[in-house]
């Protein structure tokens, strides 16, 4: 029987394919052959660098300039001004870390004195931030509350001698089912909401 130099090649490629066919379904994590890697795995770009030109930004780098008036965080603004107009500088940038609520409540005092003025900021801001979840008045009743269950009531005889360092560390950090609030309000707004949630605590 002759066979034709054609019969051969198409023999050998279908026995090629077979075997890739066969030996590529070992791997069932496997995502097989790559024909365009670079749509799979694309070239990174590096903040500073540039390895091919950059015609979107003026300067050719991937990295754009921050906003105007972007201040870094640990070096945030720890001046505000009081009713009266004097600047005070004692507003402290956290240091503490997660696990030091006992630290806090020995060791901070609100360095905003209250005022009728700071008390409503502070609950313009216990509107937007969290009455989701502590209700209007504190009781734990807000709509998300409900849900989350566990959401204390400030008024109780459990909560309504929370000081001024636990109530400013679980907005930093979060506690419980509570997640940190520190990049939603900054530290002056926190110590706001904290003469805030002491009015609530009086259950009026």
């Amino acid at each position: 029987m002759k066979v034709s130099l054609k019969n051969i090649s198409l023999a050998l490629s279908i026995a090629t394919f077979s075997t890739v066919a066969l030996t590529s379904c070992k791997d069932n994590n496997s995502t097989g052959w790559e024909f365009a890697p670079n749509m799979y795995n694309s070239r990174a770009y590096e903040p500073l660098t540039q390895w091919r030109e950059n015609n979107i930004n003026p300067d050719g780098k991937n990295m754009r300039s921050p906003v105007a008036g972007t201040v870094a965080r640990a070096n945030y603004n720890t001046s505000f001004v009081q009713d009266d107009s004097t600047v005070v500088n004692d507003l402290m940038v956290y240091n503490l870390p997660k696990d030091s609520i006992a630290v806090a409540e020995v060791t901070l005092k609100n360095p905003i004195p209250w005022s009728e003025k700071a008390e409503e900021e502070g609950k313009v801001l216990y509107e937007r931030n969290c009455q989701h979840c502590h209700g209007e008045k504190g009781a734990g009743d807000g709509p998300v509350g409900k849900v989350y269950k566990g959401v204390p009531n400030y008024a109780s005889d459990a909560y309504k001698n929370m000081n001024d360092g636990h109530i400013y560390h679980v907005i930093t950090f979060g506690k419980g089912r509570m997640w940190s609030h520190a990049s939603q309000v900054n530290p002056e707004e926190r110590w706001k909401i904290v003469h805030y949630v002491h009015r609530l605590q009086l259950g009026n």
